[in-house]
């Protein structure tokens, strides 16, 4: 689609003049500097002119694991497993940390227990032969 306005020559009388719309190419009678036929055809061109970018596709977002919190309650000493208030005594338990039930006895463990205490000891080192050398 070319969007070039044609008319008759200026010598024209201005009455007379007869106008292409660059739309849909119908003639009509110029009317001042009106290029289009219509409203419609000026909403065309626009929209031929400025055409709308193809929607980005959004990927959905990736869902964080749920928090695994292990809470105990003060009273009765009772572990729940992201449930911040007891539900026997009705008091606010106090968070001990990230965990989840223990595989061999679904008792409720946090990672602090299940991993021991990191110290500041340097490991043993090993030999070729995978025996700790002093």
């Amino acid at each position: 689609m070319t969007m070039r306005v044609t008319t008759t020559p200026a010598a024209t009388p201005p009455g007379n003049r007869v106008q292409t719309c660059p739309v849909c190419q119908r003639t009509s009678a110029a009317r001042g500097r009106q290029r289009y036929c219509s409203p419609a055809c000026k909403q065309a061109a626009y929209r031929y002119r400025h055409p709308t970018p193809p929607p980005a596709s959004v990927a959905a977002p990736a869902r964080a694991r749920a928090a695994q919190t292990i809470y105990e309650c003060p009273d009765c000493e009772a572990r729940y497993l992201n449930l911040q208030r007891c539900p026997d005594c009705q008091l606010f338990c106090r968070r001990l940390g990230a965990g989840g039930p223990s595989p061999c006895c679904e008792e409720l463990i946090t990672l602090e227990e299940l991993m021991p205490s990191i110290d500041n000891t340097p490991a043993p080192k090993q030999s070729n032969t995978g025996v700790a050398m002093p």
